[in-house]
């Protein structure tokens, strides 16, 4: 069944920059109000002006999801203010590009945070709410989820935890009439890529510009599609993965030693 998002209420986290704010002014143009929240209170204004050229009435708020225990009431705030949530992007997140060696139980606790337990913790405060309007769960994961890409391994396990709990949700809720959804970035020209305290790219990849991904995530919102790669070349990339995990993973192994020669 076809969705339209026109007229529909979008809340989408980490929406300072990025992916982020590139599908709050998306949603916005296609006709949603939308709420965006993140931590940076200057740059999120700077959104929410571009977003209100669209949808006069977005609102935004300044938050910190990695304080879990705040997030509860965030999310009630949210939906009262905006009358309701019908489509909930989980965006917000951080990179962590360090090979294992190089990790602490902090660091990945620190990664998991933010890029897992704050969007569950979202989505089940506001699921009551969500079911009663049949709304739409967007979770931004990316293609380290299916691929276990090197030097990655602190986030690849945040974005396959999102990528497995929304499989799961997605049966779970299939009699709601809530949908679930599932976005998998490959390397988009984000600032998530020059953070500092991240090692570089192991393979590097021309990124593409943050607004190749606004059309995607709308046309997967309106044809129901569960998951989306970004490139869609990523599709092949992971069917062949799964076809023979040993060859993937000795193919990744010998190109590493390639490079490091």
């Amino acid at each position: 069944m076809s969705y339209d998002i026109r007229g529909k209420n979008v809340l989408v986290t980490g929406a300072s920059s990025g992916i982020g704010a590139a599908l709050a002014e998306g949603f916005a143009r296609a006709g949603a109000v939308v709420g965006i929240c993140a931590r940076r209170a200057e740059r999120l204004a700077e959104v929410l002006t571009r977003v209100r050229a669209h949808s006069p009435t977005s609102q935004m708020w300044t938050v910190d999801l990695a304080r879990l225990d705040g997030i509860s009431e965030f999310a009630q705030r949210a939906d009262s203010a905006l009358g309701g949530i019908d489509v909930l992007v989980n965006n917000a997140g951080i990179p962590k590009r360090k090979k294992v060696q190089s990790l602490t139980s902090g660091i990945v606790e620190e990664v998991m945070a933010i890029n897992y337990f704050s969007p569950i913790r979202l989505t089940l405060a506001l699921l009551p709410r969500l079911i009663e309007r049949r709304g739409r769960i967007v979770n931004i994961s990316s293609v380290a989820a299916r691929l276990g890409p090197p030097g990655e391994a602190a986030y690849t396990a945040s974005k396959a935890a999102l990528t497995g709990w929304s499989e799961s949700m997605l049966i779970d809720l299939a009699e709601t009439g809530v949908s679930v959804h599932v976005v998998n970035p490959g390397v988009i020209d984000t600032e998530l890529f020059t953070l500092p305290d991240n090692d570089e790219l192991v393979a590097p990849v021309e990124a593409l510009p943050v607004e190749d991904i606004v059309n995607p995530v709308l046309e997967q919102l309106a044809s129901g599609t569960f998951e989306i790669y970004v490139p869609e070349w990523f599709v092949n990339v992971v069917g062949g993965k799964f076809t023979d995990t040993g060859k993937y993973f000795d193919g990744s192994i010998a190109w590493l030693r390639s490079q490091n020669q």
